[in-house]
Parts: structure tokens; sequence; C-alpha cells
């Protein structure tokens, strides 16, 4: 008989964003793979769960898969969490999620914390619907989807780090324009969460005054059909400096 994967959220920086259900499948599995086994420590400490712990990460998912596979077909049950959130969303366990269904293993998601709500929401932008990218290409095919973006009109939402912000800000500027509206989010849930809204030549004055910390989520207004502001995505001079 197949034992089952748990696909657990984890808080994103406040410890109470946990739930129940979350506290009682960690406490009842097998075993737990975790992206960074001293972040994942932390919490399990402060929740008093004591299980084996072995690493599942973008560097190691590849070669770790056929064995967690051959884990759960001997009737292992076993919880994936990441360093923050939940797995699959910008993190490692899509490639086990793929296989377990392929392999027709059981799969439980048990919902929880995320940087992208919390954000969406308190962006004061429409978000009855929207566009989810994550982190964008680093260099490959960058200019690429930032002009198939600049005409979505949906809300777009994005994921940064802080020592790309600047460089990412002023690509938007480029490509989007810089009256268009944006909300930065950082540290959500954290002792210095803090959130900026304003048109994006606004933001990166900001940030360009107040160095970047923290992890970012970056939600910016959708494409005004009936009021276009951006600038010709002809320019092959923007293209170029945004693939180099």
């Amino acid at each position: 008989m197949n034992g089952k994967l748990y696909l657990v959220a984890t808080p994103i920086g406040n410890l109470e964003d946990i739930s129940l259900r979350a506290i009682r499948t960690l406490k009842d599995c097998d075993l737990i793979l975790a992206e960074d086994t001293r972040k994942a420590g932390i919490l399990l400490k402060h929740y008093e769960i004591t299980k084996k712990m072995y690493s599942h990460h973008g560097f190691n998912e590849h070669q770790a898969t056929p064995e967690i596979i051959r884990w759960l077909k001997t009737g292992t049950k076993i919880c994936l969490i990441t360093d923050a959130g939940t797995p699959g969303i910008s993190d490692p366990g899509f490639l086990l999620l793929r296989e377990c269904i392929a392999q027709d293993i059981e799969i439980e998601s048990i919902p929880g914390a995320s940087a992208l709500l919390p954000a969406l929401v308190n962006s004061g932008l429409p978000c009855d619907r929207f566009c989810f990218e994550g982190f964008l290409p680093v260099k490959k095919g960058r200019f690429t989807r930032l002009q198939i973006l600049a005409k979505e009109e949906r809300t777009l939402v994005f994921y940064e780090s802080p020592h790309r912000l600047l460089k990412t800000l002023e690509e938007f500027i480029q490509v989007f324009g810089e009256s268009r509206k944006g909300s930065i989010s950082r540290e959500l849930t954290k002792i210095y969460e803090e959130t900026k809204r304003g048109p994006l030549y606004e933001l990166k004055e900001y940030f360009t005054k107040n160095t970047p910390k923290g992890e970012f989520v970056i939600c910016i207004s959708g494409f005004d059909s009936k009021n276009p502001t951006e600038i010709s995505l002809e320019n092959s001079i923007i293209e170029h400096e945004i693939e180099e």
C-alpha cells in the first residue's frame, strides 16, 4: 500500500501563522522533507515536533525524487515543507508532485501562509483577477517576458530579491512606463513589514534612497487600454539593455 505526500504550507515570518491541521500533520507523518533543515528546525522546535528530516531543495530534487518515491511506495507518510510559504510556489515541490501523480501516489495539500495574497490585497490594486509571475528569468527571455506582460490587463505580481530590486524596477519603468501604478511589500508578517505604493518612478526613488532589505513582492497595475501611457516596445536599445 502506497504512503502519502503532504504539501504543508509554513509561516513566511511570524511563527503563529500556521494552522492546527498543519501542526497535526507534521506530528503524524513518518518523515519531513525540508528545503533547509536548519530553518525548518526552528519551526519544528517551536511546536515540539520531533521527526526525521531530509534535505529537499532545488539542487538535489532531481536526484532525490526516485528515492522518495520508493519510500512512498512502501507506505511512508511524508511531509514536504519549504523555507516559507507553500511548496511548489516559486519553491521546490513541483517535480516531486508531478512524479507522485504519475505513480498514482496520493497527495494532500495543507493550505496556509503565502506572501502572494497578503501583498496583493495590501496593494490596493484590483485583485479580483491577477497574473502571478513569481521570479522573472534572470537573463535569457527576460525582456521577451516583460514585452508579453506589457499589455496584460490584470494586476501583475512578481517576487524579487533585494539585490535585484532596483534593476528590476528600472526595467519595469522602461517597459511599462514610469507612471504605471505599483505596490512593493517586504518582510511580510515580520517586525519590519513595509508596503510602499505609488507610480513606478516613485517606488524606484524610494528604494534608491532606502537600501532594499528582505524579500519583496511587487504588484503592478494592469495595462489600461483606455488610457495607455506605456512607451513603445519596439525600442531595440531597451531590449539589448535588459537582455544583457
